[in-house]
């Protein structure tokens, strides 16, 4: 197992340069761009955007034909500005391999809109995905599993079909459309002002005792987590009773009953372990999703400054430092929770041995 680590740990850095290499390429060649954002709002759309820029550059009025769309009416200074302030005065390869080379030492640059660094915006921002992200997963797990197994064990029964209806249902209803429901009937909507409707603490945080500041992290964050564990806990479920059905009806299962054990040491003893495996594979996949794309319409709706929606404003700005700093944090966190996974399936089922690979 320690020559499969090595082999894993040594294969990060090589996947990382492959998928920063992809994606930067990707968005060079794509439509648009921050200086035709930025060219784009100068032209009336927002003018509060151009705030960043020297006054020099913004006096600078004359036509100019220029390569980027909305540039009609700019002058060509403005653009050599804007395209000095982006890095873009320099060729593509120059700017890749200053990419590369920072991100070796977590270096991430500077957002281009915000005035702060990606690495510090990452900071102030990865607290609330990771709460939601883990209450979450946790939640998830603690129902579904044990919900999955009693509906394989009671397979066809009164029990299973009306927890596979509130399963379905709850798979059915968009995540945005629940959150909107929780809003409008528990937080001030039109009935209930039980839970507060944006925010994951409140104003006064800092005078609150240490038994205060828990009640009120609490209290911001119950409905956010009950909408992400209502978008996620179906398909675990139906994973969970699917994979022990399979199980429960193979042979060995017969066996250990012929033997004497009582359900639950066939259960636990036998099933569990093998079942498990399946479960435990789509743990990361699931933790991913609830830190960062689950948590999205989430973090929007409840107000919630997650690294999620730092990501979505920094694809609509075109704000390309953010963007790859995310993705750079997203693959490195996936890439780790893999190989976590990897070890868990060991444990689990020791049996399993990966050094073969």
């Amino acid at each position: 197992m320690k020559n499969y680590i090595i082999k894993r740990l040594l294969l990060i850095p090589l996947t990382l340069l492959g998928i920063l290499t992809i994606n930067f390429f990707i968005v060079q060649l794509a439509p648009g761009g921050p200086v035709e954002h930025i060219l784009a709002q100068y032209q009336g759309m927002n003018t509060d955007a151009t705030s960043s820029l020297s006054s020099a550059a913004q006096m600078n009025m004359e036509t100019s034909a220029s390569k980027y769309q909305g540039a009609r009416g700019v002058s060509e200074d403005l653009v050599k500005e804007l395209e000095k302030q982006f890095g873009f005065d320099k060729p593509i390869h120059v700017r890749y391999f200053k990419m590369i080379k920072d991100y070796l030492f977590f270096d991430f640059g500077k957002s281009y809109y915000k005035d702060k660094s990606v690495g510090q915006l990452i900071v102030e921002r990865m607290p609330v995905s990771i709460s939601l992200g883990l209450w979450s997963t946790l939640i998830i797990y603690l129902v579904a599993i044990p919900l999955g197994i009693r509906k394989a064990v009671n397979d066809g029964s009164k029990m299973d079909i009306w927890s596979s209806f509130i399963v379905v249902l709850g798979s059915a209803i968009p995540v945005f459309l629940f959150a909107v429901f929780l809003i409008v009937f528990f937080a001030g909507g039109t009935y209930l002002q039980w839970f507060p409707l944006r925010g994951l603490t409140s104003d006064n945080w800092s005078e609150l005792s240490a038994i205060g500041k828990l009640k009120d992290y609490f209290w911001h964050i119950t409905l956010p987590v009950i909408t992400m564990f209502i978008g996620g806990f179906a398909s675990l479920t139906m994973l969970t009773k699917n994979s022990f059905l399979d199980e429960i009806n193979k042979q060995y299962v017969l066996t250990a009953k012929a033997k004497g054990l009582n359900q639950h040491q066939v259960l636990y003893g036998h099933v569990f372990r093998n079942a498990m495996l399946i479960v435990i594979a789509g743990f990361p996949s699931l933790l991913i999703k609830m830190l960062f794309t689950g948590s999205l319409l989430v973090e929007v709706i409840f107000s919630l400054n997650g690294i999620g929606l730092l990501g979505y404003e920094a694809i609509i700005t075109r704000d390309y430092s953010v963007i790859f700093g995310t993705l750079y944090i997203f693959a490195l966190l996936g890439l780790v929770l893999k190989l976590i996974s990897d070890l868990t399936y060991s444990l689990v089922d020791p049996r399993i041995n990966f050094d073969k690979l």
